[in-house]
């Protein structure tokens, strides 16, 4: 895996990990600006750019959020390649459902990262928020670009919604769901010690049987209301049964043997212009063939190809899918 140091790609670079125990760390994301009225950057349509990856489940949160909120006319998006190796993440334009670097036209991601700062040191990852205005990156960290796009461009949105209410702890719930889950499955795949891995795969499947009964008895995570939350557990779930199962060794069971998960799944699959934010082949092209320390022959499984499209009984649990969202 590659990594920026002063300005300048490094591959060869191990992952992140605490030297006694074999744990996966997660490197913090580094530029954390904020979109506010009263800022340097300010709202506006046409000035911010989303750069993506389909495959990445962070990367992912922000497609949807743009799309419930109906933000696609206001925020471009570029979408590099799902496999990533040697040079970090690639445009392509030639493959399906890639783009090319339509803002900055640079061939890598990394570039992007360079043109905001020329010394950057740190990992280069999507999602990456880009402000045409300053020509630099405003923020790449998901879960604060969610809440900026939630919050700051109620002006421009076409859809009157909240995911994130003052009234329901939709930070807290996104920070519960954060380590045993978002980050648990990525702490087994990645684990470097057989305690690592055990501590991560008890940790996962705890949550999710947790998660599983509170679904049991509300409609989405916070209550009978649909937040950010229920987002950023689906952009893991999506992803379980056909990679993280098997990918990342989290196979004591899969999403579709828990009822209410997979529910939730369903549902959240159906609401509008989600499953347009969804592309399996990326999802699985990046992991099994970027991997290559994980699956050194780089073979990509057929199965199991979980339908999305199956009717969800989450009706009968009560709530409802906000009203902007019902056709």
């Amino acid at each position: 895996m590659g990594v920026m140091i002063d300005g300048e790609w490094q591959v060869d670079i191990d992952q992140p990990t605490d030297d006694d125990s074999g744990a996966f760390e997660r490197a913090e994301s580094r530029f954390r600006d904020v979109i506010t009225g009263d800022g340097p950057f300010e709202p506006a349509a046409d000035r911010y750019h989303l750069y993506i990856s389909r495959a990445c489940p962070w990367a992912h949160r922000t497609m949807i959020v743009r799309a419930l909120l109906g933000l696609e006319d206001a925020i471009s998006v570029d979408i590099v390649d799902p496999v990533r190796i040697d040079d970090g993440w690639e445009f392509s334009p030639d493959e399906h459902d890639c783009t090319p670097d339509t803002v900055n036209e640079t061939d890598f991601l990394r570039e992007v990262y360079r043109l905001a700062d020329p010394a950057y040191t740190g990992r280069v990852t999507v999602p990456v928020l880009w402000d045409r205005e300053r020509e630099t990156i405003v923020n790449n960290e998901s879960s604060e670009i969610i809440a900026m796009l939630d919050r700051a461009f109620d002006d421009v949105a076409t859809r009157d919604l909240t995911l994130f209410p003052d009234d329901l702890p939709v930070h807290e719930t996104i920070e519960e769901i954060y380590e045993p889950i978002n980050n648990g499955v990525y702490r087994a795949g990645f684990a470097m010690t057989q305690e690592a891995y055990d501590d991560a795969v008890t940790g996962l499947f705890s949550a999710l049987e947790e998660w599983n009964e509170t679904l049991a008895r509300q409609r989405y995570l916070c209550g009978d209301r649909l937040t950010a939350a229920d987002i950023c557990l689906f952009t893991t779930l999506y992803r379980f049964d056909e990679i993280y199962h098997t990918h990342f060794k989290c196979n004591r069971a899969r999403i579709t043997d828990y009822e209410h998960l997979w529910g939730h799944t369903r549902e959240l699959y159906q609401l509008p212009g989600v499953a347009d934010t969804c592309n399996m082949d990326h999802c699985k092209r990046h992991y099994y063939r970027s991997h290559t320390d994980l699956n050194p022959r780089q073979l990509v499984p057929i199965g199991p190809g979980p339908d999305f499209q199956l009717p969800h009984d989450r009706d009968r649990i009560g709530g409802s899918p906000p009203a902007a969202l019902v056709a």
